[in-house]
């Protein structure tokens, strides 16, 4: 048995680190990783804080993505061993088991880049559910991590993207990672924007990445006849507005026959297994989004902002909270902690 460390969620808006003990010792088709580093889902990870989701009672123990080695393999595990670098769907937590999802890290990628992996597998679902071809016009509305990645990721499918967000600092982020046109809608309008952009079509696709409903709406507006608005965020606020409105335009022809899809993560299965009968999973997005950061095409540098023992873990919350504008992807450090 080992003395481990994790981060918990015990009220509404409170966090802290508490310790476990945790059992080294995995069942036969198990792993047992020493946490490296492990990255911060905002949105997710702020509704499970103040105690909104239903499926995260609190307390809680947070997180969804790390980067850890590997310290013991069940007998039946083959494709992995001990000191191997792997990429896991794992909490924040000195040690963990891996159970969901594990996936080897590219030699010589830098874990507090490769743990982005995990945003960036969700980002990439708006692109695998669109039918957005080369040199379509793509809109994505939010500029956070997964917007920022969703973006990047349309950029290499070869489409042209404009990312849209009210905070100045992400369109800065956003530009670094290669996003050069960028639109903040307290500056000039979006709708006249894009359709001067579109010369007059609107978009073939419009993403809303932020989880705001009302952003949703905006993306209608943005999307041309027969487009798709993808939605990417989780929607979580509740939204007054004229649903006719939307009907109309989902309906109407002269209105823009606008389709809606769904992209959440889940929508795929979870490992390589099931290909042959559906085409993609999340693990063979996970392998392939690990390569283009290792290659530099899928660029996170610019998106770690915070790096932070996760003795600072309420620092982390609050700015997250409260400063939005400067907190964008933080990245817990547990290095020191798990050795």
């Amino acid at each position: 048995m080992l003395e481990a460390k994790r981060i918990v969620f015990s009220e509404p808006n409170v966090v802290g680190l508490e310790n476990f003990t945790f059992n080294p010792d995995p069942a036969e088709d198990e792993m047992a990783i020493r946490t490296l580093v492990s990255i911060v889902s905002a949105g997710t990870e702020l509704a499970c804080l103040a105690g909104t989701e239903d499926w995260a009672k609190l307390p809680f123990n947070p997180g969804y993505g790390a980067v850890g080695k590997v310290i013991a393999v069940g007998k039946h595990v083959r494709a992995f061993q001990e000191g191997d670098t792997v990429f896991t769907h794992s909490n924040h937590a000195s040690h963990a088991m891996c159970r969901v999802l594990t996936v080897k890290v590219p030699e010589g990628l830098d874990p507090f880049h490769a743990v982005f992996v995990r945003m960036a597998s969700v980002a990439m679902t708006a692109l695998r559910v669109s039918s957005a071809e080369l040199g379509d016009k793509v809109a994505v509305v939010g500029m956070g991590l997964v917007g920022n990645l969703a973006a990047q990721l349309f950029l290499l499918a070869g489409c042209d993207v404009m990312g849209i967000d009210l905070v100045e600092k992400r369109l800065q982020v956003a530009r670094k990672c290669g996003i050069e046109m960028v639109l903040n809608p307290n500056e000039a309008d979006p709708v006249e924007t894009i359709r001067r952009w579109t010369e007059g079509r609107g978009c073939e696709v419009a993403v809303e990445a932020s989880g705001n409903p009302q952003a949703a709406l905006l993306a209608a507006e943005l999307t041309g006849r027969k487009g798709e608005v993808i939605l990417l965020g989780s929607p979580r606020k509740p939204l007054q507005a004229n649903v006719t409105d939307l009907l109309r335009k989902i309906h109407l022809w002269q209105q823009g026959c606008v389709t809606f899809k769904g992209a959440h993560e889940w929508r795929y299965p979870v490992r390589d297994e099931a290909l042959g009968f559906i085409k993609h999973s999340i693990e063979r997005n996970t392998k392939i989004l690990l390569r283009l950061i290792a290659d530099g095409k899928l660029k996170v540098g610019p998106l770690l902002t915070h790096v932070l023992p996760p003795n600072r873990c309420t620092e982390a919350y609050e700015g997250l909270r409260k400063k939005p504008e400067e907190y964008i992807g933080v990245v817990f450090d547990w290095r020191s902690v798990s050795s």
